[in-house]
């Protein structure tokens, strides 16, 4: 009974010493980056999947872990229903002074989205974007990809925003898809 009682004893250390290690390795591995000279010409949405693939024509420059509104199931219907929504959209703005680590404008509501809204008697919403943690919640790094936080957004590392920023120009596709 005492070796099975100091075999668990010396087995729990272990793990205790083991997932920070692992945590901490996660948090600081370095991930790939896109190329300097990569142009984004089409962002893909796999909802389902929580990545975000960005093309250049048809190659795949690179996939993203996001995160999506707190309720990602199914297409936003109307204002607050923590939805993000599904289509195909453009970006529509870049705005490097957000109170999320920059951001890009997604052109929703499309009309489709506004007459389904109407039929509901609400809003359809807006202000939908691509963006990164808020300030002051830089911390939280990699972390955020857990949860599903946003309003109905589209959610990623500051690094990867910064990465996605430079190498997106307004006008870009986007398709968001279940």
């Amino acid at each position: 009974m005492k070796k099975k009682k100091h075999f668990a004893r010396k087995s729990l250390k272990y793990v205790l010493f083991l997932i920070p290690a692992v945590l901490l390795g996660y948090y600081f591995c370095p991930e790939a980056k896109l190329p300097e000279d990569a142009s984004i010409d089409r962002i893909v949405v796999l909802k389902s999947e929580r990545k975000m693939q960005v093309y250049s024509g048809e190659n795949l420059l690179k996939t993203y872990p996001i995160s999506l509104g707190f309720a990602p199931v199914g297409a936003k219907e109307v204002e607050g229903d923590g939805k993000t929504p599904e289509g195909i959209y453009q970006i529509e703005s870049k705005n490097p002074h957000s109170g999320y680590y920059k951001n890009l404008g997604i052109s929703y509501p499309s009309e489709q989205d506004r007459e389904r809204a109407e039929k509901l008697g609400q809003s359809p919403g807006g202000d939908i974007k691509i963006h990164g943690l808020p300030k002051g919640r830089e911390a939280i790094g990699k972390f955020h990809r857990y949860f599903d936080w946003t309003a109905g957004c589209i959610a990623l590392t500051n690094p990867e925003m910064e990465e996605i920023y430079k190498h997106t120009a307004v006008g870009c596709r986007i398709e968001i898809r279940p």
